[in-house]
């Protein structure tokens, strides 16, 4: 045990800088055809889409005023001289009315930033933190990818704080509660303390190689926690078990090893092997959310199975001292003496589902089926600056922006041609034919190009020495580029504008970018590699469940009542966060009528593998009721007796944990956390207490079936003692 606490400090240690090296966004496939767009404008366009805007406002006068002229001057000077500043554009040094507001007090900056997203988001930081010490004739205010990128890195920071503190005391608490005593409680908290600060040192690691999402760390310390409590409350429960059937302290380890043990080393790998389709995943934020939750899954598990038993062998015998709910607990246990063990709360409800198991699994499954409903209606979007708090600057700048400046505002497609050489005034027929016919495609307002502006295959106005200089933004060494404007307002339509692009023959190879593409980009990928995840996360519960029960409905039953569960959870964050409902409840946020690509797959494969995780504590008593003899209707009532408050409690701990998230004021940190713990919630009260003992109920001895060559590979590989 000692070694292990040395391991956890020096771990410590080495993990202590990881939130440094991790980034946010890193949504997107880097090698999509959309994001290479937007690296080569990044690096050889200066003149390309900024993606760091300041809206300067005069503190006297109007834009145009000698002293906010100077300084104005002055200051897009000083950026276009920042390292990391590939190009600088202003109203100040092109007088284009789309850059100024109508009231003339405010204009625009408008800056493209080199280097990757990371790279970018730092040269903001300086940017920003620059401005907010310069006392000029200018108020500035930012906004951009950079600048929203940065803002979200800050708040998740802040807000992991925030709710460490605000929910450190309620989990102490309901610790307290469930386990009995103050020594019991703290078990899970070394074991979570264990499992966080081996997951940090990893990623730290890992962000040195790749790219790791800032959401790791949230992601770390709530899943961390709430599987070691569930290990801890399993592994301290049967180990209580058995030192009231009156073993000695030394033997009720070594059963519970054997027993609980197993179970929490099988649990772990399930849940691992359901957060490994996340590696199927070409996205950065979806393989680094991966990677932190199947390193802190393993260590919970390690540190849960080595540490709890050391402990238990030291204070076994004096576990339950320091209980501050002794009186209350021995209240309850006299009364429970003075009536049949039948009117216990979890029996009796064993014994209803025994009874009524076809009413109890049409009338819930019939609930979870009305809360899918609105996931019909999904549609997908991506995280912008709507993630942040309204009144957050970046984000009140950002609406300022779409209000003050809309022509400046536009999201245009961009079309790259990396490899054309760059084009002279009209004379280019090649690109003339190719933005002819782009801008003759429907939903296609206008193309501009160096070449002139189009308008139904025509080119408006006529070229003038103001428009070529214009023009001139659009070319470079490394070849030239485009702005398609489109009428779509409907992430839908724009995405049929992309597609129609996508199939023009071009003088060269075109890279079709800009957010509608990259929207495009990232439902196809998710759409492409989901059907591996979900075989990944069928195939591996199927195994894993029959090697656990040697039967092949039970690993049926368990996939099909999961993906009901959670497509009820799905419908209900369409209805809260797509349609902008009970924002009471959860938490103001801004609603933007999608969800973000990403969130559900990540929701889906943390909580199939909680769902997983309390399939196993179920199943492992009820299996082992089984083969002591129990009939199936017996087992599943014994199994569900057994673990129903034990289930309960571990989602109440996990809940409060997860509800951390959901008070985050991003609302990305809110989607999961409120998925996460309402996919907890249908599965520890009315899936597991309910659905799935009213299946196995209606299965009968069915539930142990598998074919003659099954039951013989099971005995020699199944996981039993």
């Amino acid at each position: 045990m000692l070694a292990a606490l040395v391991l956890m400090i020096l771990a410590g240690v080495a993990g202590r800088d990881a939130g440094d090296k991790l980034t946010s966004g890193a949504y997107l496939d880097p090698s999509a055809q959309s994001q290479r767009a937007a690296a080569v404008l990044s690096q050889d366009f200066p003149g390309g889409p900024p993606n760091l805007v300041l809206i300067a406002q005069a503190n006297t006068g109007t834009v145009d005023s000698p002293a906010t002229v100077e300084a104005g001057s002055k200051l897009a000077t000083q950026l276009a001289e920042t390292p990391g500043v590939g190009g600088v554009h202003s109203y100040w040094m092109t007088p284009n009315p789309s850059l100024r507001a109508a009231d003339g007090r405010s204009a625009l900056i408008a800056l493209q930033l080199t280097g990757g997203e990371h790279a970018a988001q730092k040269t903001a930081a300086r940017i920003i933190d620059d401005l907010e010490e310069d006392s000029s004739a200018l108020r500035v205010g930012a906004t951009g990818p950079a600048a929203v990128g940065l803002a979200v890195d800050e708040q998740a920071e802040s807000d992991l704080v925030s709710a460490e503190m605000v929910t450190l005391p309620i989990t102490l608490l309901v610790l307290l509660l469930v386990f009995g005593s103050a020594i019991a409680a703290g078990l899970p908290l070394l074991v979570g303390a264990g499992a966080v600060v081996g997951t940090l040192a990893m990623l730290g690691l890992l962000a040195e190689a790749t790219t790791m999402s800032t959401y790791a760390l949230n992601l770390t310390t709530a899943l961390g926690f709430g599987l070691a409590v569930d290990y801890s409350l399993f592994l301290v429960t049967r180990f209580r078990e058995e030192r009231r059937a009156g073993r000695t302290v030394d033997s009720a380890v070594v059963i519970t090893v054997r027993t609980a043990g197993r179970t929490v080393v099988f649990s772990a790998l399930t849940v691992a092997l359901s957060l490994s389709a996340l590696l199927l995943f070409p996205m950065p934020f979806l393989r680094s959310l991966g990677c932190a939750g199947i390193a802190v899954t393993a260590l919970a598990a390690l540190t849960a199975v080595v540490l709890i038993p050391a402990m238990l062998a030291l204070v076994g015998h004096r576990l339950d001292r320091a209980d501050v709910f002794a009186p209350i607990r021995r209240r309850i246990t006299r009364r429970r003496a003075g009536v049949g063990e039948d009117q216990l709360a979890w029996h009796r409800i064993a014994a209803l589902v025994m009874r009524r198991p076809l009413l109890i699994l049409v009338s819930v499954s019939a609930l979870l089926i009305l809360l899918v409903l609105p996931f019909v209606g999904v549609r997908f979007g991506l995280l912008d600056h709507r993630t942040l708090p309204a009144d957050h600057p970046v984000a009140d700048t950002a609406e300022r922006l779409a209000r003050d400046f809309p022509a400046a505002a536009e999201d245009p497609i961009t079309v790259v041609l990396p490899g054309h050489d760059a084009p002279s005034a009209a004379t280019d027929e090649q690109m003339v034919t190719y933005a002819s016919r782009l801008s003759n495609l429907p939903g296609v307002t206008a193309v501009e190009t160096a070449t002139g502006r189009y308008i139904d295959g025509r080119t408006v106005p006529a070229r003038s020495p103001e428009t070529e200089a214009l023009g001139s933004r659009y070319t470079s060494a490394a070849g030239t580029w485009m702005a398609v404007s489109t009428s779509a307002t409907d992430p839908a339509d724009a995405g049929t504008v992309v597609r129609d692009i996508r199939k023009q023959p071009a003088p060269e190879e075109a890279l079709v970018g800009g957010s509608a593409a990259t929207l495009v980009d990232a439902t196809d990928t998710i759409a492409d590699r989901l059907p591996w995840a979900l075989g990944v996360i069928g195939l591996s519960t199927f195994v894993l469940l029959f090697l656990f029960t040697g039967s092949l409905l039970i690993p049926v039953k368990a996939i099909v009542t999961n993906l009901l569960s959670l497509s009820a959870t799905f419908g209900a964050l369409v209805y809260v966060f797509q349609e902008g409902h009970l924002r009471w409840l959860v938490g103001d946020f801004t609603p933007t009528g999608t969800l973000e690509t990403t969130l559900p797959v990540l929701i889906f494969c943390i909580a199939f593998g909680l769902s997983m995780d309390y399939e196993v504590f179920l199943l492992s008593r009820i299996t082992e009721a089984h083969r002591n003899g129990a009939t199936t209707t017996e087992a599943v009532a014994q199994g569900l007796q057994r673990t129903g408050g034990l289930i309960t409690a571990a989602a109440a701990i996990l809940v409060t944990v997860f509800l951390a998230l959901a008070a985050s004021n991003l609302t990305a940190l809110k989607v999961i956390g409120v998925g996460l713990t309402l996919a907890v919630v249908l599965d520890a009260t009315i899936v597991r207490t309910l659905l799935v003992p009213a299946i196995m109920r209606l299965a009968g001895e069915a539930n142990w079936w598998a074919p003659a060559p099954l039951r013989r590979l099971h005995k020699r590989l199944g996981l039993t003692d």
